[in-house]
Order: structure tokens, then sequence, then C-alpha cells
């Protein structure tokens, strides 16, 4: 065996550097000294090529031992190829019974699809703010809520009430009080008593005072107050009718733009129009222009096509993703569109493209994907995606990508997919 031969040879190895040892140390010592020298290194020139000779023989012997082993042994083992079958494929066992149809072409714009997002019209987006400084006692309305333009928001407890009535007390007593020295003054003036120049300044003061007056009750009107019955509390109103987007106030807080965190206490938005702003990649800016209309479908009804025009293209792309916001203003009826949700927008070009069509019932609506069977041969069918477009007069389906003018399909794709479920 290779394993007991290459033992031996290393065991025979082992014995003549022993020997050789043996031999050198008895040659050596057993010599004079003045021999030592001379002798020493011509017997050890023998010694050394005498057993280089053997140890190499051996070496030579424990290789050729070593040399003969099984290549079977050391061979790697054999690889094994598993075919993947295709879930795209199936196999039915009368073919004839699925009649195939040749999808036709059509001519239609080239479109764009992009995704978005449904904004307030900033233009229609009131704030709403409380000029008195105070407390938060009652709210009446809440996020989400329609409301009327003079419509009771919300009540304010505030001291400014309180000095603006004390400054219109005082400025209708001085008034008052300068209205009489102006009566006074000109009975002086027709008896001769005083001086012209006397008279005007009485007139002077009155209109002074009358001007005072004119600013308190102002004051008093801005703040909300009645001033022939004033109330520590001040009622803020609807300043337009809409919806509440945004509510940045509750009981017992504080109100007003000195006060609150943040001035605006509800933000009113008609929302009778809205905004739908798309992200559209630079190298399709070209095919958006101001003016033109664009299709809206909305992911919450997707079978509801709405119809709006663009209306602004951004000046500045954003640096990440190198994109432009397009503005496109939608009409908004029974308030479908609400601020938030996402759309999705198809930009219609000006260039005529070839896309094929099938019938409606060709197409199998599968896992919100459209599908389309393939004949295969051999009683095959292949089932692959395809995006589908509109939908055209005569129940035909238009197909953006995924299938080419020309190519037969299967015209009952649900009858085919019902069938492969059966097997």
């Amino acid at each position: 065996m290779p394993t007991e031969d290459t033992a031996a040879a290393a065991l025979a190895l082992n014995r003549l550097k022993r020997y050789r040892l043996i031999f050198y140390r008895f040659v050596f010592f057993s010599l004079d000294e003045t021999y030592k020298g001379s002798v020493k290194f011509m017997m050890m020139s023998r010694i050394y090529s005498m057993l280089s000779a053997i140890s190499l023989g051996a070496l030579l012997l424990a290789g050729c031992a070593s040399e003969h082993h099984d290549p079977a042994a050391e061979a790697p083992p054999k690889a094994t190829v598993l075919t993947k079958a295709d879930m795209n494929l199936v196999h039915v066992d009368h073919p004839d019974q699925f009649p195939l149809v040749t999808a036709e072409a059509h001519q239609a714009q080239s479109t764009l699809n992009v995704t978005g997002t449904v904004n307030a019209d900033v233009s229609k987006t009131i704030p709403v703010i409380s000029i008195a400084n105070g407390r938060v006692v009652s709210i009446r309305t809440r996020l989400g809520d329609y409301v009327k333009k003079g419509e009771l928001l919300m009540q304010v407890q505030s001291t400014d009430i309180s000095g603006a009535f004390d400054q219109y007390l005082k400025a209708r007593n001085d008034e008052r009080l300068a209205k009489v020295q102006l009566d006074r003054a000109k009975l002086l003036y027709d008896k001769g008593a005083i001086s012209h120049g006397q008279l005007e300044m009485a007139q002077n003061s009155e209109a002074d005072a009358a001007a005072d007056l004119t600013a308190a009750e102002e004051q008093l009107r801005v703040l909300g107050v009645n001033k022939d019955n004033p109330s520590a509390l001040v009622n803020i109103y609807s300043p337009a009718t809409g919806v509440i987007i945004a509510q940045n106030v509750t009981e017992a807080a504080a109100a007003g733009t000195s006060l609150a965190g943040s001035p605006n206490l509800f933000t009113i938005a008609d929302l009778s129009h809205v905004w739908v702003i798309c992200d559209v990649y630079e190298n399709d800016l070209a095919t958006v222009h101001l003016g033109e209309t664009a299709n809206i479908r909305l992911n919450a009804y997707p079978n509801r096509v709405l119809t709006g025009t663009i209306s602004d293209i951004g000046a500045v792309l954003d640096p990440a993703l190198h994109t432009g916001k397009v503005r496109i203003q939608v009409e908004n009826p029974n308030h479908l569109m609400r601020v938030g949700m996402f759309a999705t927008a198809t930009f219609h070009g000006r260039k005529l493209e070839a896309h094929a069509v099938v019938p409606a019932s060709a197409v199998l609506h599968l896992h919100d994907r459209d599908w389309v069977y393939l004949p295969a041969g051999a009683g095959e069918f292949k089932r692959i995606s395809v995006e589908a477009g509109d939908m055209l007069p005569g129940q035909q389906q238009e197909i953006l990508s995924g299938l080419e003018p020309g190519q037969q399909v299967v015209a009952n794709a649900l009858s085919m997919q019902s069938t492969v479920e059966l097997q």
C-alpha cells in the first residue's frame, strides 16, 4: 500500500541520520590533534557526499511512493444542476379552446405619468389670528370642520379690552368737554369778549378730541368689542368660508400675537380649487408646458379621471433628485380631493406614438398588475406583465408597454387563468 512504503522510507532516513552522527564522533575523537583538522575535513566531505546520496535516494523513494494515489478519491464532487420552473409558463391540454387575437396598432399622443400630492391653493388659504392677547376660554370649531364666513370660532378673555375701553371713555369725556368749550368760545367771540385766535384754539381742541374718540372707537371695533355693551371676552369670527386644515390652539391656551407661540390659531382653506404638485425629472421637463391640461387619477378613486391645468413649473430643481415641481390647478367638486392625497398626473405630449390595442377581455387584472397570455407552442402559454393605458371605444384596451402590435394573445385571459388554477 502507498502508506506502508512512505512509512518505511521515513524510517530508513531517520536511521541514516543517526549512523552518520555516530560515525563522525568515532573518527574525530580517535585521531591525534595534529591530524584532526585535515582528516576531519577529508572525512567529513566524503561522509557528507555519501550520506547526501543516500538521503536523496530515500526522498525519491518516498516521493515515488506518495505518487501512487487514487485520482477518484481527490476529484471534486459532481455538480448537480437544478432547473427552476417558470411560474408564468402554463400548459393546457386543449389549447384550441382558447382563441387568439392579434394586437392592433393605435396612434396616440405620447404620455408622461408622474406622482404627486394634493395641496391647498395658497391664494385661497387664510390664517385666523387674535388681535387681543389673553387666554382661550371657549372653542366652537375643530380641525376639519367646514365653516362659513362670520361664524364664531372661539372666545378669548383679554385684559386688552379694559385698557381699550378706558381710553374710549376718556376720549369721549374729552370730546364732550372740548365741544362745550367751543360753544362757549363762539358765544364770547360773538360778544367781542375774545379774539379770533382764541376761537380757533377752541375749535382745534374740539377737533383733536373728536379724533381721539374716533380712534378709541376703532380700537374697540378691531378687538371685537361693542362700545355700548363691553365684555371681557373677545369673539373670534371666521374671515372666510372653507375647511379648517390646521389648528394650533386649545382651550385655556394663550392667544394673541405677543403671547401665543404661534400667531395662527386656525388656518382656513377654500378647497373648491386645489393644487396637485408633482415631481418631474429633469429629462422629462421638456414635455411639460404651461397652460396644457393634465389628467389626474387619485389612488382613492382609481376609476375617476379629473382634469387640471398646468399653472406653474418650478424654476429650482431638487439638488438631490434633480426633479422640478410642477403645479396643476384642479377643480374640486364636492371636495372629492382631500389635502395630502396621493395622485397620478398624466401629461400628454405633442408627438404621436404607436401602441398595441387588444380587447379588454384579453387583459387580466391580478395583484395590482395587468397581464396577458401569449402562445408559446406545444399547448403552452406564457403570462407576461403589461402596462395598460386608456380604454378605447368598442371595449378595446390600450397597452402602453409590454406588448407590440402584431403579437397574438389569448382573447379571454380570465378564462385561461381559471383553467390554470383548476389544474
